[in-house]
C-alpha cells in the first residue's frame, strides 16, 4: 500500500498575504512528506475557487517541489482536460516536461473541473466536459507512444506533429481519472487508467467504489484503453489529523473538514460562503451535524433528492486522534481495498503547525505500521 499527501491549497480569510502563505506553507508540507518516507503527494487543479482551492498552477507548484526533493513521486492531480481549459497536446508537453526535470517521478490525473464558476471563466462547454476529459486522455496517450502525433476525433482534430520533449518514464507517466461515482469508476477502469476516489463516504463506501472498479476491470475487453499500458491503482482521500492529543486533533481535522465541506457545497452546491471562524474549544461534532442537516434542509427546500453523496463531505468518522486511531481507520481503508491512501490535511482552518506534525506522526507511526506489517507477511509466506 502506498500513502500519499493531497493538496487543494485552502484558505480560511483569503486575503492576498495568506494566499501566499498558505502556498508556501504547501510546499513546506511536501517536502516534510518526502523526509517523512511518503511515496507521493498530488497537487488538484481548480480556477477561481476561492476558499476552496487557491491551487490554479499545480504544474509550477510540483515543479519547485520536484526541484526541492529527489525521491517522493509528483501527482499532477488532477488536470483539468476540457480544451477550453488545457489543450491535450500542452498538457503533453508541460507533463513530459515535468517528469524529465523531476527524474521520471510524474504521475498524470484527469478530471473536468466542472463547476459553473470554472467553466464559465474558461468558456467550457459543460455539456462537453465528459466527452472531453476521455479525447483527451486519449490524445496524450498517442502522443507519449509515437514519432508525431496525429488525431482526428468527434471533437478536436490535430494534423501530424511531434510533441516535445518526450517524458523521462517508458512509455508515458501513469495515467490516473478523478471518480466521485460509480460511472466514473467504470470509465477510469474501461480506459485502463487508476482511480481517484474522494472518500468521505467511509470505508464502507470505498468497499462498494472498489467492487465496481473491479467488476468493469474483469469485465473491459481492451477496447477502450487509452494506452498500451494499464494502470489499475486504486488510490482512496484519507482526511486527517493526528496529534498526541486525541481531543484536539479531532477538534482541528473536524474543523478543517467542515470547512472544506461548506467551501465545496458552495461552489458545487450553491450553498452560501463558509463559515471561516474557529472557536477554541467549540463541539465540533456536534457543528459538523449541524451544518449536515442545514444542506439536508436547504435540499429538501429546493426539492432536490437527499442522496448519501449530497452529505458526505459532512461525515466525520475519519483518521482524526492519536497514531494508533489513523492505524485502525487505515486498516479499513486496507480492506476495503485501498491501494494507496491520499492524505487530505491541509484544509482551510487548520493550522500549519499541526499540518507538520501530522506528517510527522504519520512518517513515524502509521507508515512504518503498515510497512512492517508488510515485511512480517514476506518473511511468513517464504518460510
Amino acid at each position: 500500500m502506498k500513502f500519499s499527501v493531497i493538496f487543494e491549497a485552502q484558505l480560511a480569510d483569503p486575503t492576498v498575504e495568506r494566499e501566499h502563505q498558505v502556498i508556501r506553507d504547501c510546499v513546506e508540507q511536501a517536502v516534510h512528506a518526502e523526509e517523512m518516507g511518503f511515496d507521493r503527494i498530488w497537487a488538484v487543479e481548480h480556477h477561481s475557487l476561492k476558499w476552496y482551492a487557491h491551487m490554479s498552477a499545480p504544474e509550477i507548484f510540483l515543479t519547485w517541489v520536484a526541484a526541492k526533493t529527489s525521491t517522493i513521486r509528483i501527482g499532477h492531480g488532477v488536470v483539468c482536460m476540457p480544451f477550453n481549459f488545457n489543450h491535450p497536446a500542452r498538457v503533453a508537453e508541460r507533463a513530459a516536461m515535468l517528469d524529465l526535470l523531476s527524474g521520471g517521478r510524474l504521475d498524470l490525473g484527469a478530471g473536468r473541473g466542472g463547476t459553473e464558476q470554472e467553466t464559465s471563466l474558461c468558456g467550457v462547454d459543460k455539456d462537453r466536459t465528459t466527452q472531453e476529459v476521455e479525447e483527451a486522455l486519449r490524445i496524450i496517450g498517442k502522443a507519449w507512444q509515437e514519432d508525431e502525433l496525429e488525431y482526428h476525433g468527434e471533437l478536436i482534430d490535430i494534423d501530424p506533429h511531434p510533441i516535445l520533449p518526450r517524458p523521462r518514464q517508458t512509455p508515458h507517466p501513469p495515467l490516473f481519472l478523478a471518480c466521485s461515482r460509480t460511472d466514473t469508476l467504470r470509465q477510469a477502469a474501461e480506459l485502463g487508467i487508476g482511480a481517484l476516489v474522494m472518500g468521505f463516504a467511509g470505508p464502507e463506501s470505498i468497499k462498494e467504489m472498489r467492487q465496481a472498479y473491479d467488476a468493469a476491470v474483469d469485465a473491459r475487453d481492451g477496447g477502450r484503453f487509452v494506452s498500451s499500458v494499464v494502470n489499475d491503482h486504486f488510490s482512496v482521500l484519507c482526511p486527517t489529523i493526528v496529534l498526541d492529543d486525541r481531543e484536539r486533533a479531532q477538534r482541528i481535522g473536524i474543523r478543517g473538514q467542515r470547512f472544506f465541506a461548506q467551501s465545496i457545497g458552495h461552489w458545487y452546491g450553491g450553498a452560501g460562503i463558509p463559515d471561516e471562524a474557529v472557536v477554541e474549544g467549540a463541539d465540533e461534532a456536534a457543528a459538523m451535524r449541524e451544518a449536515a442537516e442545514q444542506v439536508v434542509a436547504r435540499l429538501n427546500e429546493h426539492h432536490i433528492p437527499v442522496r448519501p453523496t449530497a452529505t458526505a463531505t459532512f461525515n466525520a468518522d475519519h483518521a482524526y486522534g492519536t497514531a494508533d486511531d489513523a492505524i485502525a481507520y487505515v486498516e479499513r481503508l486496507r480492506d476495503a481495498g485501498a491501494d494507496e491512501i491520499m492524505c487530505l490535511i491541509q484544509m482551510g482552518t487548520v493550522p500549519q503547525e499541526a499540518c507538520m506534525e501530522t506528517i510527522r506522526q504519520w512518517g513515524e507511526k502509521v507508515i512504518p505500521h503498515f510497512r512492517d506489517e508488510r515485511r512480517e507477511q514476506r518473511l511468513e509466506e517464504s518460510r
